[in-house]
């Protein structure tokens, strides 16, 4: 008989052995309550399942199990017209916890009105929430939440299974399928969304569950999307798609000469995109050969639009990097950094000195509010009880990056079904997967423009997790409603 454990649970084992009880969860199992709440001004009923289901290998035998929690709203009749979202977070690593009580589920954080911690920690109902329009099922990959692979006694966890852009894709495509296919789900129209990370994820998964799964999608959703084609491209390319974020930092924090700051931000920012990808490319481009004129022209302009001294711009060859940008832009005024993935957030850092902010101020906010807030909500209101840990963050690396081809994979699965549709969402403070950088990826999966009617891109005047500021969970959710609404085929046929 093969004894199953969970992988890091070896030490659980032999406290076991000396007495202690063994730390571990089921590999497959629910646990269903049931809710009401008042969602978009209706009063619905619901049911929440928080429980674990497995990933098989091609032996058929459980290789790990991933915890999940799936939101399926009470109603009478068939499920052949109701909507299926199914929800990632990113990292790689991070447990889909952000969107899950924060954004579209039924409950979210107890948060000031900008998105900063407060105590007592807890949650309160989500108004907003997409569940009057769509049922909704947060799904943690491997090593994230309370998701654990699982491995014969004495055997170690086989990482290439998991642990890399392609290997999550495939098994995470599987999974989807189990679940699908338990729910009764395959009548639904079906919608995937992934925040940062996710949004390699979403990408890839979209072609993934059409040739491998036969299943087809109406929507694409990516959240602040990270795109590691343009970030792993030539510095030239991902420096100059970062300036118009830069620009908008500059803007918040109320530092930009006077005749930009006083006017609105969406006024700049085509200004800026302009000039990022008319004249700073093209001047990246040209290396150590540019010009000194036109490297003084550049960097003149480059100075305007990030507060940030020619002089220092200069030092850097015109190729400024956000690390120096989140350490540079409030040092001389108030000594303080701002946020990489929301620059509204302000740090305090040891030193004055340096090129890059010691901590990430925002994450560290946020990890305040949500952790209490997660291991609170699924045992006292889901009822889901284990001593497992929940990963906010779980171990996942190294992460394989090698063979990405998930921006064409999106690509592809358009071309081939002409019911599948994309929406952006990006903040414009969010310094690690900016917003400009998300419209270029958005720009590049279709390169013929034959489907540019087919996307469609948000912004918000927040960061990362735009969902945070209170004006912006109202308006990213009614955009996520909308956008479900408007890619309900209403009996057309999927054809060109």
């Amino acid at each position: 008989m093969v004894t199953l454990i969970f992988a890091g649970q070896v030490q659980a084992q032999m406290m076991k052995k000396k007495g202690h009880p063994m730390r571990k969860i089921a590999v497959d199992s629910t646990v269903v309550t049931t809710h009401a709440a008042t969602i978009n001004g209706q009063s619905i009923n619901y049911s929440a399942t928080a429980g674990t289901m497995p990933v098989w290998n091609d032996m058929g035998e459980p290789v790990a199990s991933l915890f999940y929690t799936y939101y399926k709203r009470e109603m009478k009749g068939d499920l052949s017209d109701r909507p299926l979202v199914i929800s990632f977070n990113g990292g790689p690593g991070s447990a889909s916890v952000w969107m899950h009580i924060a954004y579209t589920g039924p409950k979210v954080l107890k948060i000031d009105a900008e998105g900063y911690p407060q105590q007592p920690y807890g949650i309160q109902d989500n108004p907003h929430s997409i569940l009057d329009v769509a049922d909704i099922v947060f799904v943690n990959p491997v090593n994230t939440g309370y998701s654990r692979p699982i491995v014969k006694e004495g055997e170690e966890v086989d990482k290439k299974m998991f642990f890399g852009i392609n290997a999550d894709i495939k098994y995470l495509a599987d999974w989807i399928s189990t679940f699908v296919t338990r729910n009764n789900r395959w009548l639904s129209p079906k919608y995937i969304i992934g925040e940062s990370y996710g949004g390699t994820r979403v990408m890839g998964l979209s072609q993934e569950l059409q040739d491998r799964q036969w299943m087809y999608l109406n929507g694409v959703i990516m959240v602040s999307p990270a795109d590691y084609k343009s970030y792993g491209a030539d510095n030239a390319l991902s420096s100059a798609l970062n300036i118009p974020y830069m620009a908008a930092a500059a803007w918040h924090h109320e530092v930009l000469p006077s005749d930009l700051q006083s006017k609105d931000l969406l006024e700049i920012l085509p200004e800026v995109e302009a000039f990022a990808v008319d004249e700073l490319l093209p001047a990246l481009a040209k290396g150590g050969f540019i010009s000194e004129a036109e490297k003084m022209k550049v960097a003149e302009k480059m100075a305007r639009y990030t507060t940030i001294d020619k002089e220092k711009i200069l030092q850097h060859n015109l190729d400024m990097p956000t690390s120096y940008f989140w350490k540079e832009l409030l040092r001389e005024e108030e000594g303080l950094t701002i946020g990489r993935l929301d620059s509204r957030y302000r740090g305090l850092d040891k030193k004055e000195s340096g090129d890059r902010p010691e901590y990430n101020s925002e994450l560290k906010s946020w990890l305040h509010s949500f952790t209490p807030a997660i291991n609170y909500y699924l045992r006292e209101h889901l009822n889901y009880k284990t001593d497992v840990k929940y990963n906010m963050f779980g171990p996942v690396h190294p992460w394989d990056r090698t063979e990405d081809d998930t921006r064409a994979s999106l690509g592809r699965a358009m071309n081939h079904n002409p019911y599948l549709n994309v929406l952006v969402q990006s903040g414009y403070y969010d310094g690690a997967t900016t917003y400009f950088n998300a419209k270029y990826t958005m720009w590049q999966i279709d390169p013929s423009g034959k489907m540019r009617d087919r996307f469609t891109f948000k912004g918000y005047r927040s960061g990362h997790m735009m969902y945070l500021r209170k004006e912006d969970l109202k308006l990213a959710n009614d955009d996520l409603r909308s956008f479900i609404l408007k890619t309900q085929p209403k009996g057309e046929s999927a054809k060109y």
